[in-house]
């Protein structure tokens, strides 16, 4: 018997394609989780700036971080990620107020 990568393709289309009567089916017993924060240390600093609210808790942090001389190219990363290698500028104290105020942005 052999696979064919169509037939694959055919379960796939046919499984996206389940009625929503179907899918509405599901178990709902289990508990509702709180919504996960709206930004973490682990968002990239690019999306972080493009909201002014997380914007304003950079600034408060770390200064106007899109004004820095590599913004270009750590903008892709997150705090989490780039702090290692901020030569102590981020520290972890630094990064555990940040999370606080991006984690209260609703």
């Amino acid at each position: 018997m052999t696979f064919s990568p169509l037939a694959a393709f055919g379960v796939a289309l046919a499984a996206m394609a389940t009625p929503a009567a179907v899918l509405a089916q599901t178990d709902t017993s289990a508990p509702v989780e709180a919504p996960a924060a709206l930004f973490t240390l682990d968002t990239p600093i690019e999306a972080l700036m493009a909201d002014d609210r997380a914007k304003a808790v950079l600034a408060k942090h770390l200064g106007p971080v899109d004004q820095h001389p590599a913004y270009e190219q750590f903008k892709t990363l997150s705090l989490r990620v780039l702090a290692p290698y901020s030569q102590g500028m981020i520290s972890d104290e630094t990064l555990v107020k940040i999370e606080a105020d991006l984690t209260a942005i609703k």
